[in-house]
């Protein structure tokens, strides 16, 4: 973890990026008050069992700037996100919270357009919005409008990091970086232009389809922080190492020019529709089956595999032959992206 500084007594952007500082930030603040056996998993979500049932439960704010982009808007993004998190915790979303904070002087039509693609949303992947809250806040308090959701669902499968072996195989559900380059050019804050559309779409059907496999151990989507971010919080989490392949990994034309242009590395730009699934070396196959036949899966690829040496490092073999070790996160490429 990067060393405490003057600059750190306070919060940055950065400690939102969901890299090592937020990570820091959650160990020794969050963790250090609040923690307990269900929040020492460090996971998107807990499990917790009521009456003999599993249920997972998971919260999120959203905060994205635009609020409306190519592929999506806030609304459904706080909808897709918060059925993703229950998906990949193994479990069938049920139901959804929803917490509004708005800014004074927002446009009632604005407001009613994002209700409207929440709905949609929810409808799309087979949710109930059953509560929420609703919050006003002087005109500077917000930036128009900041949305909570939160979602619970009845656990399907038990999935945990614990279970990874040496020998397991890492498949991704497609390419990655559209949804954060879609938010970035949709500011239009820079001279040029691309058909960079957001991969937002909820995961829950792609993931029921594949938890019928015996060997499929754990699955995350890959959000803030990008894949890179994902594969190293799963590796600390295991102690062992993981070794992905460069041309294994899609990135669009789209995003690769703009990451080009502007510096960044599409392995740690955020997704939204994107899931990592870490399977047996032996079911690996039914897996990918399986996944290719859904549409949101039909890009689905073996990138890499754990290794049992690295000790807890990601490593990435490149296009040329080379090899570089992937940090977790450090700051932020590009901050307000979900």
């Amino acid at each position: 973890m990067p060393p405490i500084t003057n600059m750190h007594k306070k919060i940055l952007l950065a400690h939102g990026s969901g890299g090592s500082l937020s990570h820091r930030l959650i160990d020794e603040v969050f963790l250090k008050n609040f923690n307990n056996p269900f929040l020492s998993e460090k996971d998107d979500g807990a499990i917790v069992e009521i009456g003999g049932t599993k249920l997972a439960f998971t919260t999120d704010s959203y905060v994205v700037k635009p609020i409306f982009f190519p592929g999506g808007d806030i609304g459904k993004l706080s909808v897709f996100g918060t059925v993703n998190d229950l998906a990949v915790m193994g479990a069938e979303p049920l139901y959804i919270s929803c917490g509004l904070i708005i800014e004074e002087g927002l446009d009632r039509r604005v407001l009613e357009e994002i209700a409207l693609s929440m709905a949609q949303a929810a409808q799309i992947a087979r949710v109930l919005l059953v509560t929420g809250d609703t919050k006003v806040v002087e005109k500077g308090g917000a930036d128009r409008i900041y949305i909570n959701t939160s979602g619970v669902g009845i656990v399907k499968k038990d999935l945990s990091v614990k279970g990874i072996e040496a020998g397991d195989r890492i498949i991704i559900s497609g390419s990655v970086g559209e949804h954060e380059v879609s938010v970035l050019l949709a500011r239009e804050e820079f001279p040029f232009r691309s058909q960079v559309t957001s991969d937002l779409a909820p995961l829950n059907q792609l993931a029921s389809d594949i938890l019928v496999v015996d060997g499929v151990k754990f699955m995350r989507d890959p959000t803030r922080g990008g894949l890179a971010t994902t594969l190293n919080e799963i590796a600390e989490g295991i102690g062992l190492g993981i070794v992905v392949y460069e041309d294994k990994i899609g990135v669009s034309d789209g995003v690769a020019a703009v990451c080009e242009l502007l510096g960044f590395d599409p392995l740690y730009l955020a997704n939204e529709g994107k899931m990592v699934v870490v399977a047996k070396r032996d079911c690996t196959g039914e897996v990918l089956k399986r996944m290719k036949d859904n549409p949101l899966g039909k890009e689905s690829e073996i990138i890499g595999e754990v290794a049992a040496e690295l000790n807890g490092r990601v490593c990435l073999r490149t296009r040329i032959g080379g090899t570089r070790i992937l940090d977790m996160l450090a700051g932020e490429q590009l901050p307000r992206i979900c």
